[in-house]
């Protein structure tokens, strides 16, 4: 046991319990918005254009 505390913080484990807390209805919710953010990330392109003074 002492070994799974020196990999999990405090702060994670109160996070990990707040979860399982949650209902399934706001499990779904949470995880729809966490895809929707992968798909607009996956689709996202970053273009670097160089800085021009005029």
């Amino acid at each position: 046991m002492e070994n799974h505390k020196s990999v999990f913080s405090e702060t994670e484990i109160d996070l990990l319990k707040q979860g399982l807390k949650r209902s399934y209805k706001e499990r779904f919710e949470m995880a729809t918005r966490l895809y929707k953010i992968q798909q607009t990330m996956r689709k996202a392109t970053i273009i670097h254009k160089p800085f021009n003074p005029k």
